[in-house]
């Protein structure tokens, strides 16, 4: 599985019914995207509204979970792959190591 973080950013309509249209989002979400795994949900003050991390089995789950954010009243919705600092750290001093 690989973890994605969802950044997305609604147009001001989408934001009423909140409860009501990402219960509906989410529902169908994990009928579209079987396998897929959330971990957080937060909502964000900056130039997105929300921020969701989510593992899933690949990158064309990942796709479909942005598309779907779209569908539903997303003016933007990017995933991006996202790793934990632990699996990062061997990456970066692998790098380090090439330096000369």
């Amino acid at each position: 599985m690989a973890t994605f973080v969802l950044m997305t950013k609604l147009t001001p309509a989408a934001l009423y019914d909140r409860r009501k249209t990402g219960h509906d989002w989410k529902k169908r979400v994990e009928t579209l995207c079987p396998g897929i795994r959330w971990v957080a949900h937060y909502a964000l003050l900056g130039p997105y509204d929300f921020m969701d991390i989510y593992d899933a089995p690949d990158q064309e789950t990942a796709f479909r979970v942005s598309l779907l954010s779209r569908e539903h009243g997303a003016l933007s919705a990017e995933s991006w792959p996202a790793t934990s600092y632990e699996t990062f750290l061997p990456i970066a001093e692998a790098v380090e190591g090439t330096k000369g």
